[in-house]
């Protein structure tokens, strides 16, 4: 599995030696995130000298993007924007890269080995079924992006589409005063890195540079995009479908019973509210933009809620805490009252004195893939599995403290 990062800069990483086994050159990579179970990863590039390496077979569905520079991949050649998909398993031809060339570099399924071949006519591994990619993304038009939210203004270019699985890479672009007001929850992971622009949401500033990956089911959202609009290079492991969820709240404590005043117990709790207070990180622009992705859904008849950022307003934990408190009154538990009462008489008189159930909505178990539980992604609450109508639609999971950069990341509870 991966962790959930969010919101980390590319800055903030160290540098490694390259992992491109069979290749000739120096290069080195940031490791923007990892899946140490099965060998996957997210790698930012930087070649110090013309790099390169002959046909071969990898061990990964392979993909490379270039930021900056060159690429050339059975003789043609690609600058910015250049993509190029290997499959695992699947004969690829020679591929270089130019000296100061930067990329985006992909591995799924599999780790970093290479397997080289003397030519393209080496036999694919059994099972192996997709082709190789080529494709001069600068040289496609952007495309309105169907379901774009509350507003318009978002643009794609498909890069790679899994037929099978829904796995696909692509570059999205949002306009300048692009807003979603509304949190959501997706059936797979998604990931970004940002190649341009500005955007601010719940868990951070993506800017040049910034990347995060979160597994899926994470909450996420409040979304504005700013001066110059944003673009990405954004993957998921399947299809990506939106579920929304709006009045969110988490309130969570304990007792301590060593770390109270002078060592002694205490009770504490903390709250998503309690996290938003102070100098509020929306800004007026922002919060216009919210508003107006908010009214130009309910134009279109869309049935929504006022947008209300953590830290303003009441508490929304305190008013489900009260409501659960009149609940337990309403249905028969022994709260406030002064009439003489025998606890003496027979239970089996139908009297019952047990807390009674309060009424917290659905129980998120509920909510869960029929096979989540016992198959092979069980260990993982973050695992992706493929969703069709008609199946399940799972609760969302919270993923408070994610991994976050020093310099871009934040949070502050709006996207539970």
């Amino acid at each position: 599995m991966r962790p959930h990062v969010e919101m980390i800069h590319e800055d903030d990483y160290i540098w490694h030696a390259a992992e491109l086994p069979g290749g000739e050159g120096r290069a080195s990579e940031r490791r923007l995130s990892a899946d140490e179970e099965d060998g996957s990863g997210s790698l930012r590039l930087d070649f110090h000298t013309d790099w390169g390496r002959g046909p071969g077979i990898h061990h990964a569905n392979t993909e490379y993007y270039v930021l900056d520079g060159s690429m050339t991949y059975g003789g043609r050649r690609i600058g910015k924007g250049g993509y190029l998909y290997l499959p695992k398993g699947v004969p690829a031809d020679a591929v270089t890269f130019a000296e100061g060339t930067r990329i985006l570099h992909y591995r799924e399924y599999g780790d970093a080995g290479f397997d080289p071949m003397q030519s393209l006519a080496a036999p694919r591994w059994e099972g192996a079924r997709e082709d190789v990619i080529v494709i001069d993304s600068e040289a496609m038009r952007w495309d309105a992006v169907p379901n774009a939210g509350p507003m318009p203004g978002l643009f794609i270019k498909y890069l790679h589409v899994d037929p099978v699985t829904g796995f696909y890479t692509r570059l999205v672009h949002a306009q300048e005063g692009w807003a979603d007001h509304r949190l959501a929850h997706h059936p797979c992971y998604e990931e970004a890195y940002t190649v341009q622009g500005h955007m601010e949401y719940n868990f951070g500033t993506l800017d040049l540079g910034t990347y995060f990956f979160r597994p899926a089911r994470v909450k996420h959202g409040h979304f504005t995009t700013m001066e110059g609009g944003a673009t990405w290079l954004l993957r998921s492991d399947g299809e990506l479908h939106n579920w929304y969820t709006e009045n969110e709240w988490v309130r969570w404590g304990g007792e301590a019973i060593n770390y109270g005043p002078e060592g002694g117990r205490m009770r504490w709790s903390q709250s998503a509210h309690d996290l938003g207070r102070g100098p509020s990180r929306r800004t007026e622009q922002d919060l216009e933009m919210l508003r107006a992705s908010l009214a130009y859904a309910r134009e279109q008849g869309a049935v929504d809620t006022d947008v209300h950022p953590h830290g303003q307003g009441t508490d929304k934990s305190l008013i489900a805490i009260a409501k659960a408190v009149d609940a337990a009154r309403l249905q028969g538990g022994h709260g406030d009252h002064d009439h003489p009462h025998d606890h003496s008489h027979d239970h089996e008189e139908g009297h019952a004195h047990g807390a009674p159930a309060l009424d917290w909505g659905a129980d998120p178990a509920t909510l869960e893939h029929p096979d989540e539980r016992t198959d092979t992604g069980a260990h993982d609450r973050g695992h992706g599995r493929a969703w069709k109508s008609g199946d399940p639609i799972p609760a969302p999971i919270i993923s408070s403290l994610p991994v976050r950069s020093r310099s871009r990341g934040y949070w502050d509870g709006e996207g539970l």
